[in-house]
């Protein structure tokens, strides 16, 4: 009996019990379909996080605060450093070479923003002139401040996308006068919409002057003129790591730390915090691969079972076709291809029943989902090895029976 008889001997086999047949299939559709939606689950969290990551700018390298070691000199700390400041941002961007520009940062505290009769309340960010061509983002209307106005501590402000709207609905803003807390600053500029990026919603903004925010918005007496983190743009990715070493050497001269010093700042770069996120959607994606794992198992547990029963019942079949010439290796093939087709019509099934559970999860939660179509190849070739695997050794029992015995069973 050729491949193909036994295969159509197989499937008549298994469609005499539908019912048993697809309950028995039960644990492969599960477990491939697990593997499809866990796998589209992680892949679109580390798509998201990705996206995210480079809706910060382009080629970044970002340089925060820290907590210094404490040197020898007057620098060193063995406390909380007083971190960066303006000066430390001008020198990175006169002295650091392979940059296409440099910003800083000051986040002020939420402020009362009043235009004509409309209030909200909203973020204020002291920014750089160089801010739009960094951060990736685009004005939609107006410009954004000048050197100048950075210099000369000009009043004028840059609206996020949904702040002009909640300030002045469908009026032109280039031009109005809002009053922010207690100063009165004037409109230069609208910002393209961006959206949220991470858990900043960068078009619920108000930018203003570095210089500004220092003075006006920030606790300047006790603070002065320190930000919490620098974004220098490097001009390509291979000019990433020479740039960083430029900086981290600047900051230390600066900063008057020896090389044995722990730095009171931290470099990293966009890549960096890919990584780290890699590293906890693995773990994550890990965990969900051993519980889909677990499912394939159950699954070819329940085909072994259901084969063992099949051969209990079918004993007299098995001696009738023994008596009839057929080989023990026939027998053995007979059964090892009903448990490969039982397991194969699950994975079939599985794989439908991944891509649309993904989908339909995606639609319907807030996490995103990528089907990954290499998930599917394997949840596929490994329902088909469990089918093999927990297949064998009923078909080698049913192959290994004594043809009278087998012929006098009842």
């Amino acid at each position: 009996m050729n491949l193909w008889q036994t295969g159509q001997v197989a499937w008549e086999g298994i469609a005499v019990n539908k019912v048993r047949s697809l309950l028995t299939m039960l644990g492969i559709i599960i477990g491939v379909a697990a593997v499809i939606i866990m796998m589209g689950v992680s892949a679109g969290t580390e798509a998201t996080i990705a996206e995210r990551i480079a809706g910060l700018g382009s080629n970044l390298i970002m340089v925060s605060r820290g907590f210094g070691g404490g040197g020898g000199g007057p620098g060193g700390h063995g406390f909380e450093s007083e971190g960066l400041n303006y000066e430390d941002t001008l020198s990175i961007g006169e002295q650091v070479s392979g940059i296409n520009g440099v910003v800083a940062e000051q986040i002020a505290m939420s402020q009362i923003v009043r235009a004509d009769s409309s209030t909200i309340e909203t973020d204020v960010v002291g920014a750089m002139p160089d801010f739009p061509q960094v951060r990736g983002v685009k004005l939609a209307d107006g410009r954004f401040f000048s050197q100048q106005d950075l210099d000369r501590k000009a009043k004028v402000a840059v609206l996020g996308h949904t702040t002009a709207q909640e300030l002045f609905g469908d009026a032109d803003p280039i031009g109005q006068s809002i009053t922010v807390g207690n100063v009165r600053l004037t409109v230069v500029g609208v910002m393209d919409e961006k959206g949220l990026v991470g858990e900043t919603d960068y078009d619920q903004r108000i930018y203003v002057p570095l210089t500004v925010a220092f003075d006006r918005f920030t606790m300047s007496r006790r603070f002065g003129d320190r930000v919490m983190t620098v974004y220098v743009q490097a001009e390509s990715p291979d000019t990433i790591e020479s740039a960083i070493t430029e900086i981290d050497a600047l900051l230390r001269r600066r900063h008057e730390l020896t090389a044995m010093d722990q730095a009171d700042f931290t470099i990293y770069t966009q890549g960096d915090i890919i990584e780290t996120q890699e590293a906890t959607t693995g773990a994550f994606r890990s965990l969900l691969a051993w519980v889909a794992g677990v499912s394939l198992l159950v699954g070819g547990i329940g085909i072994m079972n259901i084969m063992l029963v099949s051969v209990t019942e079918r004993t007299r079949e098995i001696g009738i076709r023994q008596a009839v010439g057929a080989a023990p290796s026939d027998i053995r093939l007979q059964f090892l291809v009903e448990a490969l087709v039982l397991s194969l019509v699950g994975g079939l099934i599985g794989v439908g029943v991944g891509v649309g559970g993904s989908w339909l999860f995606g639609r319907t939660s807030d996490m995103r989902t990528v089907v990954v179509w290499s998930s599917i190849v394997l949840a596929f070739c490994s329902a088909a090895a469990v089918g093999i695997f927990f297949g064998f050794f009923p078909a080698n029992r049913a192959s290994q029976l004594d043809p009278i015995e087998a012929l006098r069973h009842e």
